[in-house]
């Protein structure tokens, strides 16, 4: 791959050498440089030097020397290529190709000038924001009844989206752009012909944000991407968050980075919390480490962020149930990373308390020594396998083993993956290679049922290295713990399906029904399955929910809720939905599709063997049986995306390269890999 070497210069010049170098070694400011131990050589006194203005390092001790391509190949061991295509994500650049033709170039660059033109009128709306709160009392007054100060307020350049539909029509030029639009800033609505006996309505715009603080959103460069919004008095949803756009993608960003940057190199770790609040108090209460996921769980795409800053994570959630779920998520999405040399904790404040009050009550000392006692992944995960286990019995202790597969295997090969076997062996009471010998019996068993098996499934859903990241889900948060699954690395080809102004709409084809012969389709019996199994929507990953949750309306939107539901309430049994379900618009669908409970019709192209549809399954069915369904449709999801891909080759210069990756997995599923 030839790398135009005017992309390099333009790379270097965005580049901060810094930062980079910043994540790897420990700098001191030393006259107009910065200066710190080498990593290329040991020593006691720091000789490596590292210039801002020339953007250079360089070791008296020896010799080493260069700009930020060349250290990060020295110091990871990465090839030319590699340095520059990870400087390029960070910055946000595209790594250009010079045996591209010469239209698939003026696309790239169109697709460019179509993201910078899309931030640069972002941040003219972040400052028209900002003019807003200075100018509105009522506004001010709910900041610093939260605590908040001024200069607080504009380091992260809080503002107010005031009243009334049409705002930004008083501060933009052109109100019916499209841009508008495209960056989530405008809602459109489609004009609706005139049919029998109703009139014509005319197409109506208006702002997506109104009277809320306003958080402006930013990537690492500083730009402003997209805005979250929180009501100043009570309503729903209480945040409110930009949609999917060409600049933001939720499952690939975190709130508070660009501002928390030195801080975390400061620190030495980052503090991952819940909330846009949650990061601003911190920062004015002297912890300006933190971060905070945007309405989303906590994403492999996160952790894969956070770590080029850091090899400290501590993730501080509530200590109420909803907290706890969070916190489940997180390690789930940590696993992956979790290596010898990174350290991943999980703080859990009392019940009462987030981290300001916390704070406040208490003061700084006590919270900073909270996070040094933080609980280490490897207890969390031993406590997450151990959940609703009686270890004082064989079936609590089996139980247990079982619950840890997947979890274990999750985990990259090390010293502390070892350790980890013998742990939950002395936990379960086996010697570990006799247990390692079971979940290996286990995975055998699974495959040669034709289901993937515990460690297929880990690796093909959370391996940072060598897996897709995450897909994202669209629908806005209707509460401070509606979370959603994460980010994709094939960027827009879900959202090119949807309708628009991320009206949940989408061209993909509503699952089969066969009402005729009593025939249920995939989704429909993923549907019936969580809705009476109050247990079940915790058995799916974060990837399998989010597929869900884009599914065509009415089942897309009732998987979405079903995940809100889920996590501000836990499992809930059939009656506590059935109620939660009354006017929602998906409701008519939930009470058909549990109308027979668990009897489990099979559609016509799938048999089993010894299945009547009639048996109440077990628990362990079930869980198999909806592993099974929701591996079909990641392989029908795969499929439809191959097939856009290829079409899309003529015009897009990556689609050829991710249609093999998603070849590649796509038969990884089908072999049960």
């Amino acid at each position: 791959m030839a790398i135009p070497q005017s992309f390099i210069q333009e790379l270097l010049s965005r580049v901060d050498i810094v930062e980079v170098v910043g994540r790897y070694v420990q700098l001191k400011k030393g006259g107009s440089n910065l200066m710190g131990l080498c990593p290329f050589h040991g020593e006691k006194s720091p000789s490596f030097s590292v210039s801002p203005t020339k953007q250079f390092f360089h070791c008296f001790g020896c010799g080493k020397h260069g700009n930020a391509v060349g250290f990060l190949m020295e110091h990871t061991g990465i090839g030319f290529v590699e340095a520059v295509k990870d400087l390029a994500q960070q910055t946000g650049l595209q790594v250009p190709q010079e045996d591209l033709s010469p239209q698939e170039r003026a696309r790239a660059a169109e697709q460019r000038q179509q993201q910078a033109t899309l931030n640069d009128l972002l941040d003219k709306v972040a400052a028209s924001y900002y003019q807003q709160l200075c100018q509105t009392k009522r506004a001010q007054d709910y900041l610093k009844g939260r605590g908040l100060s001024g200069q607080i307020a504009k380091a992260f350049g809080l503002g107010y989206a005031p009243e009334g539909w049409r705002f930004l029509s008083t501060v933009l030029p052109d109100y019916q752009s499209a841009q508008l639009v495209e960056a989530g800033l405008v809602i459109a609505s489609e004009e609706t012909p005139a049919g029998a006996g109703e009139e014509a309505r005319p197409a109506k715009r208006y702002d997506r944000f109104r009277d809320r603080i306003m958080f402006p959103i930013r990537n690492v460069k500083g730009e402003c991407i997209g805005f979250g919004g929180r009501v100043l008095d009570q309503g729903e949803p209480k945040y409110l968050n930009s949609p999917e756009t060409p600049v933001f993608n939720k499952g690939h960003e975190l709130y508070g980075l660009f501002e928390a940057r030195s801080a975390i190199r400061q620190a030495g770790y980052c503090l991952v919390t819940e909330g846009y609040m949650d990061v601003v108090a911190l920062a004015q209460l002297g912890f300006a480490q933190a971060v905070a996921t945007l309405g989303t769980a906590c994403t492999a795409d996160h952790l894969r962020l956070l770590f080029r800053f850091t090899d400290a994570v501590v993730f501080s959630f509530d200590g109420d149930n909803a907290g706890r779920r969070a916190a489940r998520k997180a390690l789930e999405a940590a696993l992956p990373w979790a290596s010898d040399t990174r350290s991943i904790k999980f703080l859990f404040l009392p019940p009462e308390h987030d981290p300001d009050s916390f704070i406040r009550a208490h003061g700084p000392d006590a919270f900073a020594q909270s996070i040094k006692q933080a609980m280490p992944l490897s207890r969390f995960l031993q406590e997450a396998a151990a959940s609703d286990c009686d270890l004082e019995t064989a079936e609590g202790r089996a139980r247990m083993a079982a619950q840890a597969q997947p979890l274990w295997h999750s985990m990259p090969d090390g010293a502390l993956k070892r350790q980890l076997l013998g742990e939950f062996a002395d936990a379960v009471g086996l010697d570990a290679r006799e247990l390692d010998r079971i979940w290996s019996a286990t995975e055998q068993r699974d495959r040669s049922r034709g289901l993937p098996g515990r460690k297929a499934r880990a690796d093909s859903g959370a391996s940072p290295e060598s897996q897709a990241p995450r897909r994202s889900q669209r629908h806005e948060p209707q509460s401070d713990h509606d979370y959603e699954p994460g980010g994709d690395p094939f960027l827009r080809e879900r959202s090119e399906r949807r309708g628009p102004a991320g009206d949940g709409s989408s061209r993909r084809p509503p699952a089969r029904r066969s009402g005729a012969r009593g025939l249920l389709g995939r989704t429909d019996r993923v549907a019936r399955l969580v809705l009476a199994t109050p247990e079940a929507w915790d058995w799916l990953s974060a990837d399998d929910q989010q597929l869900l949750a884009h599914e065509p309306a009415p089942h897309g939107p009732l998987f979405a809720w079903l995940e809100t539901q889920w996590h501000e309430h836990g499992p809930q049994p059939w009656a506590a939905l059935r109620e939660a379900l009354r006017d929602q618009p998906f409701e008519a669908l939930a009470l058909e599709l549990n109308a027979g409970g668990l009897a489990l019709q099979r559609p016509e192209d799938e048999e089993e063997p010894g299945s009547n549809g009639v048996a109440l399954p077990s628990p362990a069915d079930l869980r198999r049986e909806l592993g099974e369904l929701m591996r079909r449709l990641h392989i029908d999801e795969l499929k439809q995306r191959e097939t856009e891909l290829i079409a899309r080759v003529g015009q897009d210069p990556q689609a050829l390269e991710r249609y093999r990756e998603l070849q590649a997995l796509r038969k990884s599923l089908e072999a049960g890999n």
